[in-house]
């Protein structure tokens, strides 16, 4: 089988295409011939050793797959062949990896895609929508009747955090580009304002009368302003963060009781992807969740996937495309 792959840990320039023996499923996986792979941050920094954690060599590249089950390790597993399936999280802990024409997934981290649902919308939201339901519902624990601020908003995890913030019952307030703020208030956003207009963030935020939960998808953190903004109790969440060290004034913060929270999907439980995925599901067969595809390219082009990636020069999901070739297993 074709696979993009490392055997070594490095820059995208180590990333090889080749063949690989097709694996064969154990008692607990499910064989999956891949269609799509989308590709994450998070593949650069667990391919380079940024990320600790265990990377077996040849290691295949990528995190997130949607494709047809093969066979499994057992009947009892309850998958059939050509049922349509999605996975986000291969690629760590040990794990293989996603840029491939056929992977061997742990049954329990396997979900089947709903009918009527795009196949390419279901891996392009795999890991920002499980990413919003973490953030809202796990470590935002996000309530009825709170407001809740999402920054880059018109990002695929922001778009994801407000549709899930609004049916968890908040009031949702939201910055974005100008030619995103009507997705963003198609997802549910109160109000939405320019990102780069301060002062128009800073009049909005004044006036929502305190944030409860404040999510500044894009890494751009002005801590500054969440301690002019926080309510008493608000959960500020951190999952990316630029190249900085950012002030934080502490003594402002803990005296509200404001909580500092930072997580990443990599380390979510097996338990809270299931849950993600059976909120993820019926929106994804209910065309309610969507996320922007910026490019599709085809298993060759895998290292410039990531290098367009790690420059910065992607707005919205890039995809790696399997399914224009004929693997023999």
């Amino acid at each position: 089988m074709r696979a993009a792959y490392v055997r070594w840990v490095g820059p995208d320039s180590v990333i090889e295409i080749g063949d690989l023996p097709v694996p064969t499923p154990g008692a607990s996986e499910v064989l999956v011939k891949v269609t799509a792979v989308a590709i994450n941050p998070v593949d650069n920094y667990i391919r380079t050793g940024r990320f600790q954690t265990p990377v077996p060599l040849p290691f295949v590249v990528g995190r997130d797959l949607v494709g047809t089950v093969v066979e499994s390790g057992s009947p009892a597993l309850g998958f059939a062949p050509g049922e349509r399936v999605w996975c986000n999280s291969m690629g760590h802990d040990g794990r293989p990896g996603a840029i491939s024409e056929y992977v061997v997934v742990p049954v329990d981290r396997l979900y089947r895609l709903p009918d009527g649902a795009d196949p390419e919308q279901g891996v392009a939201l795999a890991q920002p929508a499980a990413t919003a339901y973490l953030g809202c519902f796990v470590h935002g624990n996000v309530r009825a009747g709170e407001t809740v601020f999402v920054g880059g908003g018109g990002g695929n995890i922001g778009l994801a955090a407000i549709r899930m913030a609004r049916m968890a019952g908040a009031r949702v307030l939201a910055t974005a580009r100008p030619d995103d703020h009507q997705r963003c208030r198609d997802a549910g956003a109160e109000v939405v304002v320019d990102y780069h207009a301060a002062p128009m963030v800073d009049r909005m935020l004044d006036a929502a009368g305190g944030v409860d939960v404040y999510w500044e998808t894009s890494g751009r953190h002005d801590f500054d302003r969440v301690e002019r903004v926080a309510a008493p109790g608000c959960r500020v969440l951190v999952t990316a963060a630029a190249e900085q060290r950012p002030t934080v004034p502490l003594p402002q913060l803990y005296m509200r009781d404001v909580s500092l929270i930072g997580f990443v999907i990599s380390r979510a439980t097996v338990d809270q992807l299931r849950a993600a995925a059976d909120l993820i599901n019926p929106e994804l067969a209910a065309g309610t969740l969507t996320a922007r595809i910026a490019d599709r390219l085809p298993l060759g082009r895998t290292a410039e996937a990531y290098r367009r990636l790690a420059e910065g020069r992607v707005r919205g999901r890039l995809l790696v495309d399997l399914a224009g070739r004929t693997a023999t297993r």
